[in-house]
């Protein structure tokens, strides 16, 4: 493979990889009531920490969001 093969593979997968972080915070955002909070957190709090990291990391900014916004 050529270098301009590999870096436009590379940014292929990259953008890919966006793609699918962007469609997961969207997922999650739907989970906006106190009782779909509740039923999401207990959802991945059943699951390894180091699987549902991103998971996790994603719900807490958008709950750090939501506070500031009022």
């Amino acid at each position: 493979m050529s270098t301009i093969q590999a870096i436009r593979q590379e940014l292929a997968t990259r953008r890919a990889a966006r793609r699918d972080r962007l469609n997961l915070e969207r997922e999650l955002a739907a989970y906006d009531t106190p009782a779909a909070r509740l039923e999401i957190e207990t959802i991945v709090a059943r699951h390894d920490p180091e699987e549902s990291r991103e998971v996790r990391d994603i719900l807490n900014r958008q709950a750090a969001e939501k506070l500031l916004r009022g």
